[in-house]
């Protein structure tokens, strides 16, 4: 009986493309490009418009399902915590391990934008700066996570917020206990449900893909790129280090696997993250290749939906770092030893600020305002961020799964065997087949 519905899903009678994942996502790319271009040298108005429509209705899709994914995931997370084997130790060295991938990873940032100078040779001016909408500060960051009511944070998406009411619900729910397996029940049926519809929506990336970055070439084009060329490859070189170096020697080092293993299975995420900007978008997708990967079933439930709100080496490390340095050159502020430490501090405690959102605003502004520089730099930076931030988002959702492998690995929990046979595609129902492996004790 259970042979049959485990295979069932391998049994389609609906057309699919022929293409693995990575490889759709790759066409899109091409073809957005493609696109864009003739939108934008062209001057084809209509074109720039149907891709940008494109584009916005796969965001927000994708942000749809946000607010309820997320505090169903982390509720369900953390009740799950409790089938795992040593849940406080595993939890612990989560985090750990969040906080020490950014202290590298911002330390990078620094060294990178001390030697770059990216403020240097654009051309900009105090006078082209303007203050954002919305501002953050310690004062917002620490009030800022306690709901005035229950509604708000799901009509006004701030996830931070919903965040802290889905803790404390999961909290409460195991100190109920069996009264209120009622609850979790239905809020586990709710969550694979969440899962099911988000991920229709991530099989559409190939389209998405094509709408983004064609509205990207076509709004911006180069000309933009070359303005912010060095501050621009300042953020694609630090987070490629990360990557692409950091990642692969911790996962060779500490966990002691092969990190081209780790890219092969995980890429598919790393796909969707770099298209969708979204590390929250793309969590179910990031907990499946994770999963694959040979991480406990019951562990990565909880690792990546928390990864998904607070690990951002991307936005929450590398970019706020070179940002300040961009910043205090323009409006001619000279930073010294105490603040480059606050810039380590801001983005090693505050990346939960970002709470996985597009875009890395209020990360920036949390740092300018640490360290009392103007606000209106943030708006010397806007225009480049979309294409800043598809860099940082991948960069996030590689961390998010590189930390629960390494955590697993050195808890000897890691199903080696799964991780050496795990494959970029194809990734077609992340929910029917997923891996439950046994704690060790």
């Amino acid at each position: 009986m259970s042979s049959t519905v485990k295979d069932s899903p391998q049994k389609s009678t609906g057309f699919r493309i022929p293409l693995p994942f990575w490889a759709q996502i790759l066409i899109g790319l091409v073809v957005g490009v493609g696109l864009g271009a003739i939108a934008r040298n062209g001057e084809v108005e209509w074109l720039t418009t149907t891709l940008t429509q494109i584009g916005d209705i796969f965001v927000q899709l994708l942000k749809l399902a946000v607010a309820p994914l997320v505090f169903f995931a982390i509720l369900v997370s953390i009740t799950n915590l409790r089938k795992v084997n040593n849940a406080a130790r595993l939890a612990s060295r989560t985090l750990l391990w969040f906080m020490i991938t950014s202290l590298i990873a911002v330390t990078i940032g620094l060294v990178i934008g001390l030697l770059t100078n990216p403020g240097a040779g654009t051309g900009l001016s105090p006078k082209d700066g303007a203050k954002p909408e919305h501002t953050g500060s310690w004062l917002d960051f620490l009030t800022g996570i306690i709901p005035t009511d229950i509604i708000t944070p799901f009509t006004e998406l701030n996830v931070l917020q919903i965040v802290f009411m889905a803790a404390v619900a999961g909290i409460a729910i195991l100190k109920i206990g069996e009264k209120a397996q009622p609850i979790l029940t239905l809020s586990e049926s709710v969550l694979e449900l969440l899962q099911k519809a988000l991920w229709w929506v991530i099989k559409l990336s190939p389209i998405g893909t094509v709408g983004l970055i064609g509205t990207a070439i076509a709004t911006y084009g180069w000309d933009l790129i070359s303005k912010y060329a060095t501050f621009t490859a300042d953020i694609y070189i630090g987070c490629a280090l990360v990557l692409f170096g950091v990642y692969p020697l911790l996962l060779a080092t500490v966990a002691k696997v092969n990190p081209l293993q780790f890219f092969k299975g995980a890429w598919p995420a790393i796909q969707l993250a770099f298209v969708s900007r979204s590390s929250v978008g793309t969590m179910p997708l990031t907990q499946k290749v994770t999963e694959r990967l040979g991480v406990p079933k019951d562990y990565t439930s909880f690792a990546v939906p928390f990864g998904a709100t607070t690990k951002m080496d991307g936005c929450a490390a590398i970019y706020p770092s070179i940002a300040a340095i961009f910043v205090a050159h323009i409006f001619d502020v000279q930073l010294g030893i105490k603040e480059y430490l606050l810039i380590v501090f801001v983005s090693v405690i505050g990346s939960a600020a970002t709470a996985g959102l597009t875009g890395a605003t209020v990360m920036l502004t949390l740092t300018l305002s640490t360290l009392g520089l103007p606000m209106e730099g943030v708006g010397l930076l806007l225009a480049i961020d979309p294409i800043l931030d598809m860099m940082r988002t991948a960069t996030n959702v590689a961390g998010q799964s590189v930390v629960p492998v390494i955590v697993a690995a050195r808890e000897g929990i890691l199903d080696k065997e799964a991780y050496n046979s795990a494959t970029a595609s194809p990734v077609d129902e992340p929910f029917e087949d997923q891996r439950a492996v046994p704690a060790a004790a």
